[in-house]
């Protein structure tokens, strides 16, 4: 091949430019790269076989591409036709007919293989990523046809090379590996340092787990990294020039091989380049995977022949780098930025970004998110934006904690600080750093003191050694997470944790020591409750820590319920044995089988298959089985001899009467005292009877009750219960009393006639109250009470009921089942309304609304915040009006200044106990039934030093343990009619039939058995 000239390059451009865009009308896209692992190869091959077959080959042009971006949807397929464009998702080879039937020949969309309804490309600002997944990565033509080398022919025909620097100077372009130095800067000192020969290295050492924007780029274009490596030779007057890329990128090598020959081929490598007096030649040095040699002075000695290890600066590499010789070093993406710049001029570049760093930045969203790929936005987008609108926010039923940015070196970021924008300070200044690009979604199932055990593993594990700080800080960190994962921490290993860290900042010798503590410090930062918890309540939230969890579910229950024992009883028939696992655990097996919100199946392994095992339906199946059989829980549990000591209960509630059974098993006797004439508290007066019958709470409660726990009601604290008295005369005492402040709106007509609130109104329901609630009726709330509220007017008449929520619906705290069975019912939800003003319009009421809209801002817990439409009042009537906004505890009154221990519940300094929602606030019943539990052993902890003893394991057959897990959907519990459930206030779900109780707990993967 006769090498070009700057002319017969423009010419040959131009002709790659006409074929390109004069080619066959249809084009197939298919991502051969990160897809090939989905097997994008065999479905490559498919399409050219079966468009061959069919003689479309005039028609249809099949283009192997680089990342397509959308990785979650691997292997991705674009589409061009004449009238449209489409990308499909997650083909397979058995697809490719239908997709050439109805797609290509009729130009028919195929539904199941469209990319859900996302913003994932909508917000992205695609630049230096605009011919991944455009174009074949190994056709030269086909990068000429998208100005490839234009900037290349521009820079060696018009600019000098001090030209060239100050162009990238004016684009605020910084580096892309992490530190964030300006660009053009460091070619400014290359091009001015002493010595000959002047190398150029792209560093393509991509070590962060999780991270792969310079492989895509590698893989995708490698000509576009290419040829800002030659203008960066040029500009600092190097002519030598070595990527290193990691050995692990086989693809990345293979193109980057063939580029670089092609380049050769055509004389845009090698001497006199273009025909110009400009020589450079382009070598690949591919690394042995040490993540210490992402470090250039590390890289340069992996280069030269040593071992890969920093050493101390100055000098820089670019006074004396390879070979002692000035050397400019930049990572892919930065070089695959400048001939962007270069063609639309530095000032046009800097437009987009920051005040202080221009141009769009790579990000490799990984980790427990919807929409995992390649992104590229502008430098300054909020986390917010990237993760919950372009990423999509967590996966489903999961909660978002933060994320991992910056790799190994970067530092862990909670919701609450998801405004920041993300840029090379500001990210930095909440501990972490933005690195070469990498992300990882942390969702609620992901231990943070396990997270940073695995990074911090991971550098000690790449540590070269070189350094005190690094090789034996890392090692003493590791050993201190490594204690705390396995459920053997200590109070000092948190300020160990710290000291070790800020030992290895301060002095460690290169960058992988002195950021090799972030991933510590931010989760200590922002996440300390967490190590607390494992420390001192030998607990992991997320059920990750093996020696900390039985199972999932059992760890995710804050009764502590064994799940996994009971279903296993349910399997083999044993549903007397199943009934006593759950007495001896709780004193509430049918309430909580009807009205938990069953937090275990959301830890369910079995979700990873298809839906998790309905854990909640097969307790309910053990309580009702248990009343049918008359069993009960004074029968099941063992009551130890009666001791001295006096503990009085304030709260009758399910969390004050867990408490005093706890208590009076172990021998206790208990005072407990009650506002109200009958135990029960929110069961009793304001669950509806078609969630709760009153029926099954009453049998509960009366095998609750026994001599040893002695019941005063009529007794409120703060008016005939004095708090001083109680501490004095008891041994200790326990303050469930729950949250039953009404919140009000505090806006005019809050207090006319025909409006009620949440509770009082429940409340009248529950005790028989003939209300006439008219045909309209609007509820102002999203939690539980709101949905309870709406489902209970419905049944008493109403006929139009719409509930007003201020946020979306996905943000509703109500349970989604809930909410699901609402809307069966009739009930209407309207989103983003906030009430302004009640007005009497004669029998009806008017509400005035203030339409809100949702913000590119968050709320520390990761919620989307809100904001007026201005001019935008909305007026409903209707006949009754419940306010339902939440209540409020009286705690803060009280307990001013108090500190609790979360740990055993305990004010600090007294002998008084907290639970239930008048500690946390409006919570749920098994969290109450839970703190009640804790409060029970915590006291006798306190008292006689006592802890609780270890469970006993429902225990079956070796068979049982080595069977596979069964191939059968979840069973759902029958329901009462529609028709007839707003006739009256009858339990809507019906208990499951033995059958279907086998069935469900055959479902189980009894995690327990892999111990």
């Amino acid at each position: 091949m006769k090498k070009l000239n700057i002319n017969q390059l423009e010419n040959l451009q131009k002709k790659a430019i006409r074929k390109f865009a004069d080619a066959k009308k249809i084009k197939v896209r298919i991502c051969i790269t990160g897809c090939r692992a989905n097997g994008a190869l065999e479905l490559l091959e498919c399409f050219k076989r079966q468009i061959q077959n069919k003689n479309l080959n005039k028609e249809i042009q099949i283009i192997p591409t680089g990342c397509q971006k959308f990785c979650s949807g691997a292997p991705v397929v674009s589409i061009d036709l004449p009238s449209f464009s489409v990308m499909y998702q997650k083909i397979g080879i058995n697809d490719v007919r239908e997709i050439i039937e109805q797609t290509i020949k009729k130009e028919k969309l195929i539904s199941r293989f469209l990319i859900p309804q996302t913003k994932f490309f909508d917000l992205q600002t695609i630049k230096v990523s605009k011919n991944c997944g455009l174009i074949d990565p190994l056709s030269l033509q086909q990068y000429l046809s998208q100005n490839g080398f234009s900037a290349l022919r521009t820079v060696l025909a018009e600019f000098s090379p001090e030209d060239v620097i100050a162009e990238i100077k004016r684009s605020k372009l910084r580096g892309r590996g992490g530190a964030g130095f300006p660009t053009g800067l460091k070619w400014e000192f290359v091009r001015n340092a002493i010595g000959n020969p002047k190398y150029v290295i792209c560093n393509g050492d991509e070590g962060d787990p999780g991270a792969f924007m310079d492989r895509a780029l590698l893989e995708g274009c490698p000509f576009q990294v290419i040829e800002g490596i030659i203008i960066c030779a040029y500009a600092v007057g190097a002519s030598q020039g070595i990527v290193y890329v990691r050995a692990e990128y086989p693809i990345a090598v293979e193109h980057l091989k063939f580029a670089i020959n092609e380049c050769y081929r055509y004389g845009l490598l090698g001497n006199d380049i273009l025909g110009t007096n400009f020589s450079f030649d382009l070598h690949i040095k591919e690394g042995a995977g040490a993540f210490v040699c992402g470090e250039e002075t590390a890289l340069i000695a992996s280069i030269e022949g040593k071992r890969g290890m920093p050493r101390p600066r100055p000098p820089f590499p670019a006074q004396q780098g390879l070979w002692n010789k000035p050397t400019c070093i930049n990572n892919v993406e930065t070089f695959a930025n400048i001939p962007i710049i270069i063609l639309e001029s530095g000032e046009n570049f800097a437009q987009i970004g920051t005040s202080l760093s221009g141009g769009t930045k790579l990000f490799s969203l990984a980790g427990k998110i919807r929409n995992t790929g390649l992104v590229e936005v502008p430098l300054g987008i909020s986390l917010g934006k990237l993760i919950f609108d372009i990423a999509g926010g967590a996966l489903a039923g999961r909660t978002l904690k933060g994320v991992q940015i910056g790799g190994p070196s970067g530092g862990c970021l909670p919701v609450s600080k998801f405004n920041t924008p993300v840029d090379y300070e500001d990210i930095t200044k909440l501990g972490a750093i933005m690195g070469s690009g990498g992300i990882i979604g942390v969702d609620d199932k992901v231990c943070m003191v396990e997270f940073a055990r695995y990074f911090v593993d991971f550098v000690q594990k790449e540590s070269c050694g070189k350094c005190v700080p690094c090789r034996i800080g890392t090692k003493r960190m590791l050993e201190i997470l490594t204690r705390i994962t396995q459920g053997c921490g200590e109070p000092q290993d948190i300020s160990q944790l710290k000291e070790l860290a800020e030992t290895l900042k301060q002095a460690s010798l290169c960058g992988l020591g002195q950021t090799a503590c972030n991933p510590v410090l931010t989760t200590l930062l922002y996440f300390e409750r967490e190590y607390r918890e494992h420390i001192f309540m030998k607990y992991c939230r997320a059920g990750q820590c093996r020696e900390l969890v039985y199972t999932p579910c059992e760890n995710a229950c804050p009764a502590g319920v064994r799940a996994s024992d009971y279903v296993a009883a349910i399997r083999t028939g044993n549903f007397e044995e199943a009934f006593n696992i759950i007495a001896q655990d709780i004193p509430f097996p049918s309430v909580c089988g009807r009205i938990c919100y069953h937090p275990c199946e959301s830890r369910c392994r079995r979700a990873e298959i298809d839906q998790p095992v309905a854990i909640c339906s097969l307790k309910r199946f053990v309580a009702d089985y248990g009343r049918k059989k008359s069993l009960s829980i004074k029968k099941q549990v063992e009551f130890k001899p009666l001791r001295e000591k006096k503990v009085a209960v304030v709260g009758g509630g399910p969390c004050g009467l867990t408490c005093a059974w706890v208590l009076s098993r172990e021998g206790i006797e208990v005072s407990l005292f009650e506002k109200e004439y009958k135990p029960g508290g929110t069961l009793r007066y304001y669950v509806p009877e078609f969630r709760l019958p009153v029926k099954v709470l009453e049998r509960e409660i009366r095998d609750i009750l026994n001599p040893r726990i002695k019941v005063y009601f009529g007794k409120c604290l703060g008016k005939n219960l004095d708090l001083q008295i109680l501490e004095k005369n008891f041994d200790a005492v326990f303050i469930a009393v729950g949250a039953n402040h009404v919140q009000r709106l505090g806006i005019p007509g809050e207090d006319l006639t025909n409006v009620y609130q949440g509770l009082d109104f429940l409340r009248r329901i529950k005790s028989g109250d003939k209300i006439n609630p008219g045909k309209r009726v609007g509820i102002i709330g999203g939690g539980n009470v709101a949905i309870d509220c709406a489902r209970s007017v419905l049944r008493i008449g109403a006929d139009d009921v719409s509930v007003y929520y201020r946020r979306t619906s996905e943000l509703m705290p109500a349970h989604s089942w809930e909410i699901e069975q609402a809307e069966r019912e009739g009930v209407r939800f309207r989103f983003l309304f906030a009430p302004l003003e009640i007005r009497n319009r004669g029998e009806s009421l008017e509400i005035l609304f203030q339409k809100y809209q949702l913000m590119d801002f968050f709320d520390d817990d990761g919620r989307r915040r809100i904001s007026e439409v201005k001019g935008e009042i909305i007026s409903s009537i209707v006949d009754t009006l419940i306010i339902a906004i939440g209540q409020r505890s009286m705690f803060p009154e009280i307990f001013k200044g108090c500190d609790v221990e979360q740990s055993n519940l305990m004010v600090s300094g007294r002998k008084i106990f907290l639970g239930g929602d008048f500690l946390r606030g409006p919570a749920t019943v098994v969290e109450a039934i839970g703190d009640g539990k804790k409060a029970g052993f915590s006291i006798l902890k306190h008292i006689y030093n006592i802890l609780p003893e270890e469970k006993k394991r429902f225990q079956i057959s070796e068979n049982l343990k080595e069977q596979k897990p069964v191939k059968l959907s979840r069973q759902k519990p029958n329901l009462i009619p529609l028709k007839k459930r707003i006739t009256g206030f009858a339990e809507v779900e019906k208990t499951f039939s033995t059958k279907k109780a086998i069935k469900e707990a055959n479902r189980c993967l009894f995690c327990q058995f892999e111990k």
